[in-house]
């Protein structure tokens, strides 16, 4: 027995139709069933629980790592009991937050920016996982995004402030409510991000976006990224270059290998503070390592450092000499950032077949600066803090030189670049249209 439905005619039972399909008559859409009523309520799980459950893992997936790293050296060398690692373990993971731990020696605030990476990044996987579980996926409301991200906040700012109450019970000092806060500050414009995405919210907030704040935002953070890169490769050099110093604070520890081992991964957290660092060399304002000291490219005056091996680095004096082409760096990627936009909105215009007015390329150049400034002086705020008191209780960039530095570097820099691209790139003709064939005359 055939099958009959709303679209499709019952047919005659003698066989298919003699006459050919009429050629006007489009074929029938086929319509998907949509979802039972109870189907995707019954699939959601509820905020809280959802919110609690995801912001619990990305808690001990960014935990554990750190308990690792500094329990080694403690197991290793009969230094210390597992509780005694697991209480270090919170410490350090708490430092990565931000969070200022009071020591017999003083605050102790320098946060290793690898694991604010891990953190940030856990925390948008919260983010899109509490998205998916309570049926927000591609609804497109920035109600449910926010409502999300605001849930996640709360659970892991309340992880916060159990982490603090327990590191203060073996001795260091930390405030539970500055715990619950700087938690809720990472959480909540993390999560933001991956609810935004999974929600669809930041595909509609992009369209609407105007096209100079769209490309302007995109070419700021092309140059803050190749700055950076720039940065890294430096400090990188940098620390080969005294690598053998760096080779002799870590054996002055006399730990053992695992001990060894530990240092070394506590120093590569440290490394994109070193980076940051590097950065705000290359624009000129420097960085300090400790109270009245600077590290400039025209000045370096810096007292007794500690035994780290990170500042085995540190420059011995002035730039003089080859080393002074270095100060073209930030002017360079400002450049390669304005270069790239031209190309990409040239390319947008031959495809229109329209002519890029310079309005246009100039407007998202010049806003690139802002965007880059902020970026930078972001980085530089997260990359300092204190070592403990006394002299070591200032280290690392001040972020208003740096911002205000990087904005016109990078505004003059793209302008430049765009420009420069601009004019030296010969605009795309338009294809010539194909003359329409003769007709043939008709024999006679």
């Amino acid at each position: 027995m055939s099958r009959v439905t709303p679209d499709q005619p019952r047919r005659p039972a003698t066989g298919p139709p003699t006459g050919p399909r009429p050629p006007g008559r489009a074929r029938p859409a086929s319509r998907v069933p949509p979802p039972r009523p109870g189907e995707s309520s019954r699939s959601r799980a509820p905020l809280p629980v959802a919110a609690g459950v995801a912001a619990l893992w990305a808690a001990v997936t960014s935990w554990l790592p750190v308990t690792v790293v500094l329990g080694l050296a403690q197991l290793s060398e009969d230094a210390g009991s597992p509780a005694g690692a697991l209480r270090g373990g919170l410490a350090g993971w708490l430092l990565g937050h931000g969070v200022p731990l009071q020591t017999t020696a003083g605050p102790l605030g320098l946060a290793p920016l690898a694991l604010s990476v891990l953190v940030v990044w856990r925390l948008t996987r919260a983010g899109v996982h509490v998205s998916r579980a309570v049926g927000a996926r591609g609804a497109g409301s920035p109600r449910q995004a926010l409502a999300v991200a605001v849930a996640v906040g709360l659970a892991y700012a309340l992880l916060g402030a159990l982490a603090a109450i327990t590191v203060s019970a073996g001795g260091l000092r930390v405030s539970p409510v500055t715990a619950a806060a700087l938690f809720a500050a990472f959480a909540v414009p993390a999560a933001l991000v991956g609810a935004l995405r999974t929600t669809g919210v930041g595909e509609l907030l992009a369209k609407r976006c105007p096209p100079p704040v769209r490309d302007g935002l995109r070419t700021g953070l092309v140059a803050v990224l190749l700055l950076l890169g720039a940065g890294a490769g430096a400090a990188g050099l940098a620390v080969a270059t005294g690598g053998g110093d760096a080779a002799d604070l870590i054996g002055a520890y006399q730990t053992g290998v695992a001990g060894q081992a530990g240092i070394t991964l506590v120093s590569l957290a440290y490394a994109p503070n070193a980076t940051a660092w590097s950065a705000s060399y290359l624009l000129g304002p420097g960085f300090a390592v400790g109270t009245d000291t600077a590290v400039r490219t025209s000045e370096v005056s810096v007292g007794a450092l500690p035994a780290v091996p990170l500042l085995a680095g540190l420059p011995r004096g002035p730039m003089d000499g080859a080393g002074a082409a270095l100060l073209a760096v930030p002017v360079l990627a400002a450049m390669a950032a304005g270069w790239l936009l031209a190309r990409r909105l040239l390319r947008v215009a031959a495809e229109d077949r329209a002519e890029l007015g310079w309005p246009a390329l100039l407007v998202p150049a010049v806003l690139a600066g802002p965007v880059a400034g902020v970026l930078l002086g972001l980085a530089a705020a997260a990359s300092g803090g204190p070592l403990g008191g006394g002299r070591l209780a200032e280290v690392g960039p001040s972020a208003w030189p740096v911002a205000g530095v990087a904005t016109l570097v990078i505004a003059v820099g793209a302008a430049l670049g765009a420009a420069a691209t601009r004019s030296l790139t010969r605009p795309a003709r338009p294809p010539r249209p194909t003359p329409a064939p003769r007709p043939t005359p008709a024999p006679r």
